[in-house]
């Protein structure tokens, strides 16, 4: 695991953030076709807002991999179809520079420069009848480094999706991705959980920390992870090496992780009510960790 991690960590791009560098960090959008196993579906507005809110406000948008769902959808085509106002926006982050895609275990396809060059180059967007650029020459790596240089701090974070070393997530990937797509997708039809997915099993604790968690401690390497769906950061009192962003696909609500100089908060995006009985999309900060 340690060698593992270390490359990663050694081949990933280095990205510099100062006391004016914004950054969010979200995970497991689990984009889907829009059919009845779409998790994303319910939050897709809930997320929306929140990006349109991050790219006017100037921060950097860093996808911490399982951003589509591509185990169980074999037609990319139709997820970029579905969701085009999601990839319209989030092509105008990555014309700015503001886009960093990591790859997780449910689209772990885009490692592929094949895969990129044929369906994430460019995307048919029905309102203007016509094809747009999406992320033309883009790549997307296992990991991304954030070089920490703000006032006298001088440390860096590796974000990584978080299923290294798992053996149906990593080493068996195209065996897992064969089970959820033809024995556990039509199973769900008829009410039988999928073992090999996280969602929806956010109140469990679980027993041990991941792989990767364990790493970050032992190494004390700060580490952001994503794969298990559960949000993690500790408070500032704690000395801890390891966070986790969440995701996209809770129940009524998604989490995301912003950097912003030395502070890191974890937060949610959700819909309310106000006194007039009107929708909103409001944001609320559930921790708050000084990076020291």
């Amino acid at each position: 695991m340690d060698q593992r991690m270390r490359k990663i960590y050694r081949d990933s791009q280095r990205l510099n953030v100062d006391e004016n560098t914004k950054i969010v960090i979200m995970s497991d959008c689990h984009r889907g076709d829009g059919e009845w196993n779409d998790n994303f579906a319910e939050n897709e507005k809930i997320y929306f807002t929140a990006l349109r809110d991050y790219y006017k406000n100037g921060y950097t948008y860093v996808e911490l991999g399982d951003g589509d769902e591509l185990w169980e959808n074999k037609d990319y085509r139709k997820i970029i179809q579905l969701y085009s106002h999601i990839f319209w926006l989030l092509s105008q982050f990555y014309r700015e520079g503001r886009l960093y895609m990591i790859y997780g275990n449910h689209d772990r396809q885009k490692k592929s420069t094949r895969f990129i060059k044929k369906y994430m180059s460019e995307y048919y967007y029905e309102a203007e009848n016509r094809y747009l650029s999406l992320f033309p020459k883009i790549e997307i790596k296992e990991g991304l480094v954030l070089k920490l240089t703000c006032c006298d701090m001088q440390r860096t974070i590796l974000l990584v999706h978080g299923h290294q070393n798992e053996l149906l997530n990593d080493q068996l990937w195209i065996l897992a991705k064969w089970m959820v797509r033809y024995i556990w997708k039509p199973l769900e039809i008829l009410g039988i959980n999928n073992p090999l997915t996280a969602t929806g099993n956010y109140s469990t604790k679980p027993k041990r920390p991941n792989k990767v968690e364990q790493w970050a401690e032992e190494k004390k390497q700060l580490t952001i992870g994503g794969h298990t769906h559960r949000p993690l950061c500790p408070g500032s009192e704690l000395e801890t090496y390891y966070f986790n962003s969440g995701s996209c696909v809770h129940p009524r609500c998604i989490t995301a992780i912003e950097i912003e100089g030395r502070n890191l908060r974890l937060v949610k995006w959700y819909v309310d009510v106000d006194s007039d009985n009107h929708l909103l999309v409001k944001k609320e900060v559930l921790m708050q960790h000084y990076l020291m």
